[in-house]
């Protein structure tokens, strides 16, 4: 962790996402070192857009997976070269906004994308390299039969070349032997397209789902043993194709703060309870279940006022400022003289709990967004958002 948390208590106000851009690089390097220079790395923007505008060099693309995901590449300048445009859901449209961006690498994940993406691009005079993604029983991809017949009928199509096949399976994946054996029912089923249709794929796109984990102590050297099992697995698929490794939670998780105040304290049938200016509409972790979970939280002391709790520890219940017993963060946190006033800094939010969380219920503000720089300067990149406005009707 680079980040001084008391600097940035006393520079953002709360509540607040800070997002580190040196433990962002520090972990794309990680990665990078790991897996080797033959892999490129490619950043899943939905794990937190904010991240575009602080990319280190070791991403060589970036996969967007909706028409608003592209606007944001858009406003940033981001290079379509850059871009794989992927999602499950596509309007002809949307392939045509991208095509005319300037983007050549697009998936498809049914027999209505090829068709979509075909017809853009022999109307505009172009020509794309397509990946088709694989399913593995869910909703996403296209099944293996079919897939096959794609390729066993490639020069049927004209506005794009396949290129090769874009595979993820799922998210949060602690057993590295689990994307082991994953990656050799890819490779077994690689060979099936070699024998069945002739054709040398070109360019894989893999998703590896690995885990962060945001209540332990030793996360980091967890995450690393993870990586490093699966690399040699990872180098052999390397050599079947050109290889693009996306994440987007494993990237970004550990470069994320959030700031946020209490705003009141109580004892309730002997549980002390913090209200917080924040709550699950704002900090996320994927996992937490009513509460039960501790992450991974610095305590820093304002002392506006009201009376201390003693000395020692005494363990809180955190709760947000929403209208639901549902709005717990965790139980039994330990603190040292928890008052009003003070700040509670939360850690590993840097992916997804921005987005994920119901930030419309109440009409509370959502969060100012500060990027930490290499510096150790912050920037803030996005004020804080009247959510109320939402709420009231176009013809008022």
């Amino acid at each position: 962790m680079s980040a001084d948390i008391k600097k940035i208590c006393t520079e953002v106000c709360s509540p607040a996402y800070v997002f580190s851009e040196e433990d962002f690089e520090t972990r794309a390097n990680l990665v990078k070192e790991t897996f080797g220079e033959n892999v490129e790395l490619c950043f899943s923007i939905k794990a937190n857009p904010f991240l575009l505008s602080v990319m280190p060099e070791a991403f060589s693309k970036v996969e967007v997976c909706s028409p608003g995901e592209l606007e944001v590449c858009k406003s940033l300048e981001i290079s379509p070269e850059m871009i794989i445009f992927s999602g499950v859901n596509k309007s002809e449209e949307e392939v045509r906004l991208a095509l005319e961006y300037g983007v050549r690498n697009i998936t498809a994940e049914s027999r209505r994308h090829v068709e979509y993406i075909n017809s853009c691009a022999v109307k505009m005079n172009v020509e794309c390299d397509l990946l088709l993604r694989l399913s593995e029983e869910s909703q996403f991809g296209i099944d293996g039969e079919e897939l096959l017949s794609y390729i066993k009928n490639r020069k049927e199509y004209r506005g794009f070349k396949i290129a090769g096949i874009h595979y993820f399976t799922g998210t949060q994946k602690r057993r590295p032997n689990a994307v082991i054996k994953e990656i050799d029912r890819f490779m077994t089923y690689i060979d099936r397209i070699e024998s069945e249709t002739g054709y040398k794929i070109d360019k894989i796109e893999y998703g590896t789902g690995l885990a962060v984990d945001y209540f332990k102590e030793d996360a980091m050297e967890e995450e690393k043993a993870r990586l490093g099992e699966i690399a040699p697995k990872i180098r052999e698929l390397s050599q079947r194709a050109k290889l693009t490794v996306e994440m987007g939670r494993f990237f970004a998780a550990p470069c994320g703060y959030y700031v946020t105040e209490v705003m009141d304290t109580k004892v309730n049938d002997g549980i002390r309870y913090a209200i917080l200016d924040g709550g699950i509409h704002q900090v996320k972790y994927d996992g937490q279940t009513q509460g039960m979970q501790i992450p991974k939280i610095t305590h820093v002391r304002r002392g506006l006022s009201g009376e201390k709790t003693g000395k020692g520890s005494d363990k809180w219940t955190l709760c947000g400022s929403l209208c639901t017993t549902a709005d717990v963060i965790s139980r039994g946190v330990e603190f040292t003289d928890l008052q009003f006033g003070d700040l509670l800094v939360f850690h590993r939010t840097g992916a997804y709990s921005m987005d994920e969380g119901i930030a419309l219920l109440l009409s509370r503000d959502m969060p100012s967004i500060y990027i930490l720089d290499k510096s150790d300067e912050l920037r803030k990149v996005r004020s804080r958002v009247d959510t109320y406005k939402y709420h009231i009707p176009d013809n008022i």
